[in-house]
């Protein structure tokens, strides 16, 4: 990694404005990874340096929500891989994750599940989000929780993109590695590029924060 692309841990505390024992707090919780402290040689001795982009936002994030989340729940949160989150039909409908039109559109796909993993509602989440912003239409919606249910765990828990593409009418989705460069034929339109992480950082703080219930 280029230098540019680094903070040093001194540098990090005088921007945030937060403490050395809050960075190390955070760090014992797994709010920051610990793949992110990289300790170089400089000509003071060793110092802590971190990816400067990844860091800065993750500082950022985590004092915006601090106050609403304690620090078990915003390590949940953030962590890279989907929580071990699993909830039955009726909880789902009464939390008001998704819309009904959504859900019954993924159990007519790959019918009804007694219980309903993360990712399934992860899945589901992700079609509801583009159906309310009339990005796609119901059996668009069909083909994106087909290739999401198909090919999402390949990536192991790797950041990935969902695109979807247009052409003549003719509509497809497909998953690739975050920020990968994507060329397509002539013709060809992107109507949604949506990253995955994203998207299940924004489902974990609805989850965190009980949906909004339903009577």
């Amino acid at each position: 990694m280029d230098n540019n692309d680094l903070i040093s841990k001194k540098e990090l505390l005088e921007i945030t404005g937060i403490s050395y024992g809050q960075l190390y707090r955070w760090k014992r919780k797994n709010l920051i990874p610990e793949e992110w402290f990289i300790r170089k040689s400089t000509f003071t001795g060793q110092e802590t340096f971190f990816p400067k982009a990844k860091i800065l936002e993750r500082v950022n994030k985590i004092l915006s929500m601090k106050e609403d989340l304690s620090l078990d729940d915003l390590a949940n949160m953030l962590s890279p891989n989907p929580s071990e989150i699993v909830l039955s039909l009726d909880e789902i409908k009464k939390r008001n994750i998704v819309s009904l039109i959504s859900l019954e559109l993924y159990i007519k796909t790959f019918g009804e599940e007694k219980e309903f993993s993360f990712n399934s509602i992860l899945y589901i989440y992700i079609v509801d989000e583009m159906i309310i912003a009339g990005d796609i239409n119901l059996e668009e919606g069909k083909i994106i929780l087909e290739t999401l249910k198909e090919n999402y765990n390949k990536f192991n828990g790797k950041n990935c993109d969902l695109l979807f593409v247009r052409k003549f009418g003719v509509s497809t989705c497909f998953l690739v590695s975050s920020g990968s460069e994507v060329y397509f034929e002539p013709g060809a339109k992107i109507i949604k590029r949506l990253s995955v992480a994203g998207i299940i950082e924004e489902l974990k703080i609805k989850l965190v924060n009980g949906g909004e219930f339903n009577e």
